[in-house]
């Protein structure tokens, strides 16, 4: 009889190690303007962001961890775009 350890392609601890890897990737928050621009987000996404620490995706596709007051900055000019034409 063999375990899912002997045979770790077939699921087990290698699967889930796979998986996990692949959420941390996904979970990478990326460098650049969110700095300099305040971006477009969901409330609702704002809200879990304060209570998890996850980061974000804003419509222009940027992904961060807000942490700044947004009015402060100007506004991302993709985001406003995007949202602008979802708007008309």
């Amino acid at each position: 009889m063999s375990t899912p350890l002997d045979s770790p392609d077939q699921g087990g601890v290698a699967t889930l190690d796979r998986e996990l890897e692949e959420l941390l990737r996904e979970e990478n928050v990326e460098p650049g303007d969110h700095e300099r621009f305040s971006h477009y987000v969901k409330k609702d996404k704002i809200l879990e962001s304060a209570l998890t620490g996850k980061p974000v995706r804003a419509l222009c596709g940027k992904k961060w961890t807000p942490g700044r007051d947004p009015e402060k900055f100007p506004v991302c000019p993709t985001c406003k775009e995007i949202y602008e034409s979802l708007q008309g």
